[in-house]
């Protein structure tokens, strides 16, 4: 791969070329991403979906939305300093080019800031619940009605193909979905490879898949155009990480590690001795103990510590990059940046305690048990309803279900997986909220 290809402007749609000295310093593509992604309702939605703790009702605790912004600033930060590092071992890219430090900056920011947008409610137990409802329960019946690679589309229901679908899919008034440069869909791809086969190496590509079938034809126009490597065979469709992809995850990796593990102790699930103790392990080298010892309560010690160890691994997976790009760029690399951190034990230490304290908590999993009955209801309702439609069977409650649903979710043209899909993605689209309000309306207790 190259650098050249890796950053490129073009847009779904496209006809001319764009080129990088010709962009308006002032609004510069890459950072139109970011405004399309922050201004999207699929994007705002975000603000009343789970990050960790599910339908909390504290203000301490994260939602996807503050989430994906912290994601979307630590994003930033590595793409800055990796983009300096670049530009230095392949000055061409500035000189002739015109490419600049923030350009990369402004690609992992908007990468990031969309890497949560295709999440379902109730965070990564909606993505399960929605599985479960095709592997074990009503919609096992519709398996033999599609091909192998449709149905495990819908086993693994996955927020990162979602959220890939909402990127790109086009609809009557916005063709080409959000319409974003090549370059951040090459960076939010963080699973480049279809739904199966399942995890067919240990490459940490592997470990989820990246888009749905009906999105495949988009997907191979980003991949092919950013001289993405291809990996798969000829039954199956799977490519080398954009790099910047692992710049993204590792920014959402450094969020989540420190982050959810602030929120437990704002909580009162892990103790303030046990987080200290965790955090100052990571963050020896640069603490300034002076400092420290003058703050005297807890939000102001953690807030510290919080900043400094951030800091500590957003340097660190910068380093890592630059030190592996060239494997990176063949598609040699084959970890998370962060598994390679001389800082790993501390990381894991943290995660460890998270786990659980915080993901295995009581309040976490009665919640996600709700959540489940919310989704698995909602998917009966509605598949029923959009198939009974399909064959001109339709009760008077399905007309009445059909009548709360968009057109485009409904159309008479589609196959079965379509029709599915499009049920699914519509109820990913719900607030932790909406999804328990239309639960309510549907089992008749909200009046």
């Amino acid at each position: 791969m190259n650098w050249e290809q890796l950053l490129s402007l073009k847009r779904f749609g496209d006809t001319n070329k764009r080129i990088r000295k010709e962009q308006d310093e002032t609004r510069l593509g890459f950072e139109v991403d970011y405004d399309r992604v922050i201004f999207s309702s699929e994007f705002r939605s975000l603000q009343d979906k789970t990050q960790v703790i599910p339908l909390s009702e504290t203000d301490f605790v994260h939602t996807r939305l503050t989430h994906s912004l912290e994601v979307s600033v630590v994003g930033r930060s590595l793409g800055r300093k990796a983009g300096l590092k670049i530009l230095e071992k392949h000055p061409h890219l500035q000189n002739i080019h015109g490419y600049q430090a923030n350009d990369f900056g402004a690609i992992v920011a908007s990468a990031a800031l969309a890497h949560d947008i295709g999440n379902p409610p109730f965070g990564h137990s909606g993505e399960k619940a929605i599985g479960e409802f095709f592997k074990t329960g009503e919609g096992q019946q519709f398996k033999s009605q599609l091909t192998a690679k449709e149905y495990q589309d819908l086993c693994d229901f996955e927020g990162n193909a979602n959220g890939f679908k909402i990127a790109t899919q086009s609809r009557v008034g916005r063709e080409g979905g959000l319409r974003l440069s090549y370059a951040t869909l090459g960076a939010f791809m963080k699973y480049p490879k279809e739904s199966l086969p399942k995890r067919p190496t240990t490459h940490i590509a592997d470990k989820k898949y990246g888009f749905f079938q009906g999105d495949k034809n988009a997907f191979v126009d980003v991949a092919n155009e950013l001289g993405l490597i291809k990996r798969g065979t000829k039954d199956s469709i799977s490519f080398s990480r954009h790099p910047l992809a692992f710049l993204v995850e590792a920014a959402d990796d450094i969020c989540y590690t420190i982050i959810d593990f602030e929120d437990g102790i704002n909580l009162g699930l892990i103790q303030e001795e046990y987080a200290l103790e965790y955090l100052i392990n990571l963050v020896r080298d640069t603490i300034n103990t002076e400092k420290y010892h003058q703050l005297n309560n807890t939000q102001d010690r953690i807030s510290y510590l919080r900043a400094l160890a951030i800091n500590t691994l957003i340097n660190e997976a910068v380093d890592i990059f630059i030190k592996n790009e060239e494997a990176i760029l063949n598609d040699e690399f084959k970890t998370a940046l962060l598994d390679k951190s001389k800082y790993e034990a501390q990381i894991n230490d943290i995660i460890k305690i998270s786990v659980e304290k915080v993901y295995q908590s009581q309040e976490v999993i009665d919640k996600e048990i709700s959540g489940y009955e919310v989704l698995r209801t909602l998917l009966g309702v509605y598949t029923k309803a959009v198939n009974n439609k399909n064959i001109d069977s339709l009760s008077n409650y399905d007309k009445l279900i059909l009548k709360g649903l968009p057109n485009n979710i409904i159309r008479d043209d589609d196959s079965l997986y379509s029709r599915l899909l499009n049920v699914c993605h519509y109820i990913s689209l719900l607030s932790d909220s909406k999804a328990i309000l239309t639960y309510k309306k549907i089992r008749g207790v909200s009046f």
